[in-house]
């Protein structure tokens, strides 16, 4: 049985930087059993982030579209999970607004860091929160999941202009702010829907060049990717290889050897 006290040591063997920027993405079930289930897990990371900024994804892009374009900021529920639509609702917990990739932070500049978003119209541009993981040099924290579940690497594909990733039309969406104003945040999406299926094809590059680490939150297997390492490796490959996740076939040696080790 896990504890909150065996969970906060499994953080610090991970490397999480208590006063950085944590990012995380989780399957709460991988995690196995806690005392005090998801709030034991939440209340876990929010200590050991106390002097840092801890932030979850609380995404609604599976549900706001043309069809249902209303965001709201304190009522739209997260749709990646029970631990980011828990977070969210605590005490102190900000979110952004944007209508379909939100994300909820607390802790030191949660506020500065949340502003912004209804302005953005794409779901992870550059001067966003996703954009500011990098100006920040996050730690991103994968709990039980896979690259195919960090949205990240969706915003370095966007500052990268790869073409196909994003609708040409703009979709009249609209956010609901905590005041009761509403915005029209006019953005475009992802297409090309399968392609984060295939970010798992750089996993081996990541540890080569150790943008990334691996270890346990609990039961789960966890990945730890450094924001910064990470678009340097992924813009490196995506200059050469702009179609590198249009599909699911694994990289060959060759590819694998030329960006395992840096060009600098």
């Amino acid at each position: 049985m896990h504890t909150k006290e065996s969970l906060i040591e499994d953080l610090y063997n991970l490397g999480i930087n208590p006063e950085g920027t944590l990012i995380v993405h989780s399957s709460y079930k991988k995690i196995g059993p806690v005392a005090g289930r998801a709030d034991t897990v939440l209340d876990a990371f929010q200590e050991y982030m106390n002097d840092g900024l801890l932030v979850f994804p609380t995404h609604s892009w599976s549900y706001i579209n043309t069809g249902n374009p209303i965001f709201s900021v304190t009522d739209s529920p997260s749709c990646v999970g029970i631990l980011t639509e828990l977070f969210r609702k605590r005490p102190n917990v900000l979110r952004s607004a944007h209508p379909t990739h939100s994300v909820a932070a607390f802790g030191k500049d949660a506020e500065a860091f949340t502003s912004g978003d209804e302005y953005c119209t794409t779901p992870c541009a550059r001067e966003s929160a996703w954009g500011r993981l990098l100006d920040r040099n996050a730690q991103i924290l994968l709990v039980g999941v896979d690259l195919t579940k960090n949205t990240f690497i969706h915003g370095i594909e966007e500052w990268a202009n790869i073409p196909g990733r994003l609708t040409d039309m703009h979709k009249p969406l609209q956010t609901i702010m905590m005041d009761g104003r509403i915005i029209d945040v006019p953005s475009q999406r992802h297409c090309g829907e399968t392609w984060s299926d295939y970010f798992w094809k750089v996993d081996d590059i990541l540890l080569r060049r150790k943008a990334m680490t691996k270890g346990n939150f609990g039961n789960a297997e966890t990945r730890v990717c450094d924001a910064g390492k990470t678009t340097e490796v992924l813009l490196e490959m995506l200059q050469d290889i702009p179609d590198l996740f249009s599909n699911n076939d694994p990289l060959d040696e060759k590819t694998i050897i030329k960006y395992s080790y840096t060009t600098q």
